[in-house]
């Protein structure tokens, strides 16, 4: 059996990036950084004051994603305790809630 050859327009520029950490995930801080580079692309020839409003943007972003990472994880921090404590289990829901 053969199958039709498949045309993938790939940009040119794809790369695959792995990123690891040891005994830990990853912090609100490194995932907006990667978020960060996903969203904003500067390039190495812009024009040097519009590289700087750039980078200054990039920097604002980082920020205001990590706000939102944590108020993510808190919400759902509350999410889970209330479905452990609602399952009868108050200790373990109280363990939840310290974190």
């Amino acid at each position: 059996m053969s199958f039709p050859a498949l045309d993938l327009d790939l940009n040119p520029d794809f790369k695959v990036e792995v990123h690891t950490t040891q005994n830990r995930g990853f912090t609100p801080e490194e995932i907006a950084e990667r978020c960060a580079d996903k969203i904003i692309s500067i390039s190495d020839s812009a024009n040097p004051a519009i590289q700087a409003q750039a980078h200054a943007f990039r920097k604002h972003i980082v920020k205001v994603l990590e706000f939102y990472m944590r108020e993510a994880i808190k919400s759902d921090r509350t999410t889970v305790y209330n479905a452990i404590k609602d399952s009868g289990n108050l200790e373990l829901a109280e363990l939840i809630r310290r974190l």
